[in-house]
């Protein structure tokens, strides 16, 4: 079996940045915070919606660049997913919330599980865990963040398997989420092109050849309906806990299995994030009518990934090398224009994800006003300063 090479990015990340803290800008000063949609595209262009972005992995010293990004395109506030853990000798949690209360009230964090617990403590790892998540609710964190290491790279504590996503050792830890009201946010699999052979013949070749760490193709890997499947075991066996199943559903080339999901838990929701790309593939009619019936059971998200310089910034996906400010103009407009404008075949928020274009679903605002801002207010329990 593979060693744990699923590193959570924000993990290492933080890692090398050394946990360094940065001032933050006052609200305002930067650009307008009214850019929205692509300017002359579709009849939402220049409108402004209030937006609440719930799934990003900030560093602690891209705060500044945070703020920028915010006020440039109309965000009022984020979700920091890559909280990490609470407590000595690193005190992650404690650094990352830190960091967060720089933005007075417009970004709130996520905690994450240490999995290396499961191997120091393979008799109670799941209660223990339990207690760390209580001990990070209490410092501030607002919800659980599991990566999709739980199923594809975690060790399970006799160090011969991959630990996986519906064992019953982490039950405490999931019991305790809906206990204390902390919805996880949980990644399960990847896209289903990551367990095709790793060629210019698949479809997510750019990306593949960028990270040729995202392949999942070989025997040393579960098949990937066998991991949705224990996902659903764990989501059915907890019916108390919030899921969101991230980037739509943790299986947007299937929007029939996301809405049987819908329909059959209650407890289950999704975000786009790092999605559009192939949500824009589906036919947009059907999509819309995806939104329509599940208006109130998405929340928007974007993946992006934030430090201090240009070079440590991602928008959904990179490629081998770092973005540019162009990719950055293209990720949002593209963004604003798939969900408000009923545009036909233009370029993907991140093109490297698929070389093919994509139809926008034109929501109404009603609609776009629950899946930007009012559902992530009533599910998270939170509303960023100022809105």
């Amino acid at each position: 079996m593979p060693g744990p090479r699923i590193v959570h990015a924000a993990l290492a990340s933080l890692l090398a940045a050394g946990l360094a803290g940065g001032a933050c800008r006052p609200r305002g000063g930067g650009p307008s915070a009214t850019v929205v949609g692509d300017a002359g595209a579709g009849a939402h262009a220049g409108r402004r919606f209030s937006r609440i972005d719930t799934h990003t992995h900030v560093m602690p010293d891209g705060i500044p660049r945070a703020l920028e990004l915010m006020d440039a395109w109309g965000i009022d506030g984020m979700v920091n997913l890559s909280g990490m853990y609470p407590g000595p000798p690193r005190n992650l949690l404690e650094h990352q919330l830190a960091a967060a209360a720089q933005t007075h009230g417009r970004m709130i964090v996520f905690a994450n599980a240490d999995f290396h617990l499961v191997r120091a403590r393979p008799n109670d790892y799941g209660k223990v865990m339990a207690e760390q998540l209580a001990e990070s609710k209490r410092l501030g964190a607002r919800g659980l963040k599991i990566p999709k290491g739980l199923g594809l790279g975690y060790p399970a504590s006799d160090g011969t398997r991959l630990l996986a996503i519906d064992d019953h050792g982490l039950d405490p830890l999931f019991e305790q989420a809906g206990a204390l009201g902390m919805p996880v946010a949980i990644h399960i699999g990847d896209p289903k092109a990551f367990w095709e052979p790793p060629t210019p013949r698949n479809e997510r070749w750019d990306e593949l050849r960028a990270h040729p760490e995202w392949s999942f193709y070989g025997p040393e890997y579960p098949p990937w309906q066998a991991l949705y499947d224990a996902f659903e075991r764990r989501v059915a066996r907890h019916p108390k806990t919030t899921f969101i199943a991230v980037h739509f559903g943790d299986d947007p080339e299937d929007p029939e299995n996301v809405s049987r999901m819908l329909d059959t838990y209650p407890n289950f929701y999704i975000d786009t994030a790092a999605r559009v790309p192939e949500m824009g593939r589906h036919d947009a009619a059907k999509m819309r009518a995806f939104f329509e019936k599940y208006q109130d059971r998405i929340l928007f998200g974007t993946d992006t990934g934030i430090g201090a310089t240009d070079d440590e910034m991602m928008f959904g996906s990179n490629g081998e090398l770092p973005p540019t400010r162009a990719d950055e103009e293209r990720f949002f407009k593209q963004t604003w224009r798939y969900f408000e404008t009923t545009d036909k075949q233009f370029e993907s928020p991140t093109p490297i994800q698929g070389r093919w274009k994509i139809d926008g679903i034109g929501l109404p605002d009603a609609i776009l006003r629950k899946v930007y801002f009012e559902n992530a207010v009533r599910v998270l329990h939170w509303r960023p300063q100022g809105t």
